[in-house]
C-alpha cells in the first residue's frame, strides 16, 4: 500500500521503518518541513514530504503527533482525501508531560480520539497508542505465535477499522477490536492495557472486564494511575512542553 505518516517522532519513525520493510511505500512529514527529515528518510526508506503530501499519499494516513498539536494542523489538510482512506490516530493525552490541561478531556465522557476526530473533521481509528516504540519496532511475531502481543483498535467506521486491523496483523500483532471510538477510553493511559504488551487473548479479556461505559470510580482510578505514569516519564525524559 501507499501510506502517509504525519509526525516523525518515536512512533512515526518506527512505523516508517517497519512499513517500508514490509514493502509499503511510505511518505512521512513533520512540522518543520521535508528538508529536516533526510536522515530519517535515508534510515527508514520512507520519502520525506510535506504534511499535505503525506495526507494525500495513498490508502492509509497515520497521524502521530502530540495531542496538543492536533488543532494546529492545517484546516485543509484532508481536503480532497477520499472518504474511504482511514485516518489513524496514535495520540495520548499527557497533561503533565506536554499538553497542559484540557477541560474537555477532564470533564464528561469525551475520549481522546473523539476529541481528535472533532478537530480534524474526519473519522479516525485509534491504535498504536498503548505500545512503546521499542515494542512496536521489535516485538512483532508471526500469526499464531504463543504470547503474540495484542493491540486494541477502536473506531466508528467499520470498514476503516477492518483495513487498519489487517495492517496491525501484518506488523506482527493480534488486532483486537476495542469497539467504538467512545469505548476507546479502555486503551488510554492509566488503564490496565496501557503499555502492558498483553497477549491477544488476555487483552481481549481485559477489555471485556472493563465494560463499555466508564464509571466514575474507573475514571478516578485511571487518572491516578496516569499521574504516576507521567511523573515517572518526566523523571526519565524531562518535560516535553514546548517541543514540536
Amino acid at each position: 500500500m501507499k501510506i502517509g505518516i504525519i509526525g516523525a517522532g518515536y512512533i512515526g519513525g518506527t512505523l516508517a521503518g517497519r512499513l517500508t520493510k514490509l514493502g509499503h511505500t511510505v511518505s512521512i512529514a513533520n512540522s518543520r518541513g521535508p528538508e529536516t527529515l533526510q536522515d530519517l528518510a535515508q534510515k527508514t526508506g520512507a520519502t520525506a514530504v510535506t504534511a499535505h503530501e503525506a495526507a494525500r499519499a495513498g490508502e492509509i494516513v497515520i497521524v502521530t503527533i502530540p495531542l496538543i498539536s492536533i488543532p494546529k494542523l492545517p484546516q485543509d489538510l484532508f481536503e480532497g482525501v477520499p472518504a474511504d482512506v482511514p485516518i489513524i490516530d496514535t495520540s495520548n493525552y499527557y497533561p503533565l508531560l506536554r499538553d497542559g490541561h484540557l477541560p474537555e478531556l477532564e470533564q464528561g465522557d469525551l475520549t481522546e480520539s473523539e476529541w481528535v476526530q472533532q478537530h480534524i473533521g474526519r473519522p479516525v481509528v485509534k491504535v498504536f497508542n498503548n505500545i512503546s516504540f521499542t515494542s512496536l519496532g521489535s516485538a512483532g511475531k508471526p500469526a499464531g505465535t504463543p504470547g503474540r502481543i495484542g493491540l486494541p483498535v477502536a473506531s466508528d467506521d467499520a470498514a476503516a477499522k477492518q483495513k487498519v486491523m489487517a495492517l496491525v496483523e501484518e506488523l506482527g500483532f493480534d488486532a483486537i477490536d476495542d469497539g467504538s471510538l467512545h469505548e476507546s477510553w479502555r486503551q488510554q493511559p492509566g488503564t490496565p492495557v496501557y503499555g502492558a504488551d498483553l497477549p491477544g487473548a488476555e487483552l481481549k479479556k481485559q477489555l471485556a472486564d472493563l465494560g463499555t461505559t466508564r464509571t466514575e470510580e474507573q475514571r478516578k482510578e485511571f487518572v491516578a494511575n496516569h499521574v504516576k505514569q507521567e511523573e515517572a516519564m518526566i523523571k526519565q525524559y524531562g518535560s516535553q512542553r514546548g517541543d514540536k
